[in-house]
């Protein structure tokens, strides 16, 4: 996807790493007080095992569609302006931007909230699939843990 696409829809996944100057400016409103994002890096190590890097794979047309979904539900919840997110798919190496949200608002709990909400739903439901690889040559797929009721 290109950064005029990424600008124009508020879900997005990239097979490159992304400039999130523009992404961030596209949620710039004179409604807006403030603004909140996440950043997901990629880490060396994951339940005590040396991670070497990793590999996002998606079902691309499935995962916008309820990426939007997602998004626009934070919209509908939340009092907020506007919101992004961006999530990498391909290979990538120990410290890089994986994935990233942001949201604008006229107040900062607002913008907390639905930051954390876009996150944590888009890693639950939105197809996107982890491949991890380690130092020890072994390899896994990773995938979220079911919600917890309560």
């Amino acid at each position: 996807m290109t950064q005029a696409e990424r600008l124009t829809s508020r879900f997005a996944l990239s097979e490159t790493a992304f400039d999130l100057a523009p992404l961030r400016a596209a949620l710039l409103s004179a409604q807006a007080g403030a603004y909140a994002s996440f950043e997901g890096w990629v880490r060396d190590h994951h339940a005590g095992r040396a991670v070497l890097g990793l590999r996002y794979e998606s079902y691309a047309e499935l995962a916008l569609s309820e990426g939007e979904r997602v998004l626009a539900e934070a919209l509908e919840r939340f009092a907020i302006v506007d919101a992004r997110c961006v999530h990498r798919v391909g290979e990538l190496t120990i410290g890089e931007l994986a994935v990233w949200v942001g949201v604008s608002a006229a107040h900062r709990d607002a913008a907390f909230a639905a930051c954390r909400y876009i996150i944590d739903e888009t890693k639950a439901r939105v197809p996107i699939w982890k491949h991890e690889r380690y130092a020890d040559g072994a390899a896994d797929w990773l995938h979220p843990e079911p919600p917890v009721a309560g």
